[in-house]
């Protein structure tokens, strides 16, 4: 019996596919023959490969930004325990499904490329940064203050996973004491 792929499963291949390849390696037919199916799969769920490259975009502001802010919200009752619940889930390695933890660094290569992904990740740090700040504010630090520890603990974060893949960081430990010293007044 023959294997159906579901969108997802598609998109999960496509971040593969960008981890070890970078954007280029994104083509149906390559896809396809790790997948082990054909070709005609792919169009099934998608228009063309620009259709799947959104797909994958639009998958990632979901399920590495909305539902993890989704889920701190509902999972700590208080800004403090929202920031340190945020530094828990977004130092958890990605799942290898979707190109493991360099899916996040090869979605920001690309977006350096393609306007499209610029467009969407300018709009998740957006968000991202938006939520961190809120947290702050509710803390009681000032607007500027606010902004400005958002600004670096999201930057650690970024840095941070960099500096992981080469053995240089502990992303959990170090963002962790990072959130200790900015919560300080």
């Amino acid at each position: 019996m023959k294997q159906r792929l579901s969108p997802i499963d598609w998109i999960q291949a496509a971040f593969r596919a960008l981890t070890t390849g970078g954007p280029q390696a994104i083509r149906a037919e390559s896809i396809a023959r790790v997948l082990k199916v054909s070709k005609g799969s792919f169009y099934w769920h998608f228009k063309d490969v620009p259709a799947l490259k959104q797909a994958m975009l639009d998958h990632w502001q979901q399920v590495a930004t909305q539902d993890v802010i989704d889920l701190v919200e509902s999972g700590a009752t208080d800004a403090k325990a929202r920031l340190h619940l945020l530094v828990r889930v977004s130092t958890a390695l990605p799942d290898d499904d979707y190109g493991g933890g360099l899916a996040e660094a090869a979605i920001r290569d690309w977006a350096r490329y393609d306007p499209a992904a610029s467009k969407v990740v300018k709009t998740i740090d957006g968000q991202r940064l938006n939520f961190v700040e809120t947290q702050f504010l509710a803390l009681e630090f000032g607007p500027r203050q606010s902004t400005q520890r958002a600004t670096i603990l999201y930057a650690a974060l970024i840095g941070l996973h960099q500096l992981a893949h080469h053995g240089l960081s502990k992303p959990a430990s170090d963002l962790s004491a990072l959130l200790d010293h900015l919560l300080k007044s």
